[in-house]
């Protein structure tokens, strides 16, 4: 597993890792299973695909609903189907939820979203803030604590499962752990990290990321939709509607991808199991050969090209 903040060059270690260890990239990546969704989503790119098999991308419409359920069942067959084939399977990404319902064979209630319900519940949040959580700490409080009461979408899921299964979120979704990984975060000064974020942001708009935004909306995709909600997204559908600025979009992009890559810090830093290394300035093929170290560190026996 490469794990750790947006930005931080995962994607490109993971080729350079392929290639050594014989292995196949699954992607655990919460947008770019979504088709169309290329520039925002910071997909791998074309020669990083002839270079090296990428599982995962491109699964479904933008307009699907796409759980973590449905992504552990891919992700699951990925793996098999890398290991029959004699390679090595390695899981890339940021998504904290769906790196651990691999890693720890997360039991996932499957429960399909209610839209409709969502958004009354939305509602009514709005009308009386701090309510849902109030009622999962009712209802389940074990899940509740294992909640922030600001993460909304979190709280809504977990009372969504409640109330449509009769048993608590946190009974359903008890841990059955697959097997062991080896887990590597990939980390680097948080100034850094700031000025790649800023950069890629830069890179994104250069590539077109504001027509990627508009063609979205024109074959009909609904700005409220799951998909839409990622970052680059959320932040340019209001420039492109002309609600606001470039400028002002931008800025809320870099502040969103901040904000997003401390929230991937805290998750993955809280797993014990990750092995942290710092890249650096270092190019993608050096940080390849810090991961080889850990993976020899651990014990893992893999044939390095």
């Amino acid at each position: 597993m490469v794990v750790g903040p947006t930005a931080v060059g995962k994607s490109a270690c993971a080729v350079e890792l392929a290639e050594r260890v014989q292995g196949e990239v699954v992607c655990a990546d919460s947008r770019t299973v979504y088709r169309g969704m290329d520039i925002g989503t910071a997909k791998p790119t074309e020669a990083m695909r002839a270079r090296v098999l990428h599982h995962l991308l491109d699964v479904v419409d933008p307009w699907e609903v796409f759980t973590v359920w449905d992504f552990q069942r891919l992700a699951r067959q990925a793996i098999a189907d890398i290991r029959a084939r004699g390679k090595v399977p390695i899981l890339v990404g940021g998504t904290g939820l769906y790196v651990k319902a691999v890693v720890d064979g997360l039991l996932i209630p499957q429960v399909p979203p209610d839209w409709d319900v969502r958004r009354a519940w939305e509602e009514e949040e709005r009308q009386q803030p701090g309510v849902l959580y109030r009622r999962l700490r009712e209802l389940d409080p074990e899940a509740a604590s294992r909640i922030p009461p600001q993460n909304l979408r979190r709280v809504i899921r977990a009372l969504e499962v409640c109330v449509r299964t009769g048993q608590t979120f946190s009974a359903l979704a008890r841990r059955q752990p697959t097997g062991e990984a080896v887990q590597v975060g990939l980390t680097v000064d948080r100034a850094r990290l700031y000025e790649r974020i800023r950069a890629r942001i830069q890179d994104q708009l250069r590539a077109g990321l504001v027509e990627e935004v508009r063609a979205l909306l024109r074959r009909g995709v609904n700005p409220a939709l799951p998909a839409m909600q990622g970052l680059g997204y959320k932040e340019l559908v209001p420039y492109v509607l002309g609600q606001t600025t470039l400028e002002e979009a931008v800025r809320a992009l870099e502040r969103n991808t901040r904000r997003y890559a401390k929230r991937q810090w805290t998750w993955f830093r809280a797993d014990r199991r990750v092995r942290w290394v710092d890249v650096d300035d270092l190019p993608p093929q050096a940080v390849a050969e810090r991961v080889l170290e850990v993976l020899q560190t651990e014990g893992v026996r893999v044939s390095v090209s």
